[in-house]
């Protein structure tokens, strides 16, 4: 799904816009009182290590997979990641092997299967508990901070600066998932995940004025460069504009960029298309590692890749914020 305009914090007086944003806030009002009246009545149940949360206040992406990575890199190889497995059928609890398809356990665990151990699970308290028996000293759970079925000892919170928490509002007349107050409470830290690093501090925004808690900056970072000659770029992303303007950053020669719908399950129709565009432009095809994660073996052959990592403008703060659960593994494994 592409975010409405209406969702974006101005917009610029359009009377549909507004006046469809008028109709739904009704609808909003009873979604945020859902999500409030969950945690008011839900039991959360504690795993038997630690467990930290990435999660995000808006729908869509904010960047939650590359932080989760760049955070269980820290904690050592026994760190497993927890999933839902969106886009995926698997109900789980199930271990995730990097030769899995999409389509069965979704693109995200795909990539964090590369890097070690990864669960998806629609019952996280139930995936916390199959990570930890086969050897769990911490467990990082992408996205699942609405969720309040399991405990977390963490919860870190990935915003898109750019976006920001669009026009403040609840869905659907807006892109939160609660309340930004009753968000903002649970949180521990705020990671602002940038598309390029600026030498500027970043200004404070409006919405997190009151926060007293941890904000950290990061920025995505390409992984190597952008392959050499004429791109046609692709990515089902929830703002795919973002992995455009990567590509731009390091200096990629493009010539059309396409964008689809986050996690859009690409058809051979798609791909032929594509490969038809690239064909007429002289280009070779280039998409995300997530999209990547759901072609086939064959086309994942024909389509380069330009990977990304989150990078910390202040590592030290990183540290500082996990020293406790390293402090815990420590105590209960001697080592992470």
């Amino acid at each position: 799904m592409r975010p409405p305009e209406f969702w974006k914090a101005e917009t610029d007086g359009r009377d549909a816009a507004l006046a469809l944003r008028a109709l739904l806030t009704p609808v909003s009002w009873i979604y945020a009182a859902v999500a409030a009246h969950r945690f008011r009545t839900t039991v959360s149940r504690h795993a038997q290590a630690p467990v930290i949360c990435i999660g995000n206040l808006t729908v869509g992406g904010a960047g939650k997979t590359p932080i989760s990575r760049a955070i269980r890199a820290k904690l050592g190889p026994h760190a497993h990641t927890l999933s839902r497995g969106y886009g995926g059928r698997a109900i789980g609890p199930l271990r995730v092997t990097p030769d899995m398809e999409a389509a069965e356990v979704g693109d995200e665990p795909l990539l964090h299967a590369r890097d070690g151990a990864a669960w998806v699970s629609r019952d996280r308290y139930a995936g916390a508990q199959a990570a930890v028996q086969a050897g769990a000293h911490a467990i990082i759970m992408d996205d699942g901070f609405q969720n309040p079925s399991l405990a977390k000892d963490l919860c870190i919170v990935a915003v898109d600066p750019a976006y920001g928490v669009g026009n403040g509002q609840v869905f659907p007349a807006g892109p939160l998932r609660e309340r930004l107050r009753d968000g903002l409470a649970r949180a521990d830290a705020i990671v602002m995940l940038h598309n390029t690093w600026s030498e500027d501090t970043p200004e404070q925004p409006d919405w997190l004025r009151g926060f007293t808690k941890p904000v950290l900056q990061a920025a995505v970072s390409p992984i190597g460069e952008a392959p050499a000659g004429p791109l046609v770029a692709f990515a089902g992303l929830a703002r795919p504009e973002k992995f455009f303007d990567t590509l731009e950053a390091v200096g990629a020669d493009l010539q059309e960029t396409v964008p689809y719908p986050d996690h859009h399950p690409y058809s051979d129709d798609d791909l032929a298309w594509l490969a038809q565009l690239a064909e007429e432009r002289g280009a070779k095809l280039i998409t995300t590692e997530k999209d990547a994660a759901r072609l086939s073996p064959e086309w994942r052959a024909r389509v380069a890749v330009l990977p990304v990592a989150a990078r910390f403008a202040d590592e030290a703060a990183l540290d500082a914020l996990l020293a406790p659960i390293l402090s815990r593994i420590t105590a209960a494994h001697g080592e992470a």
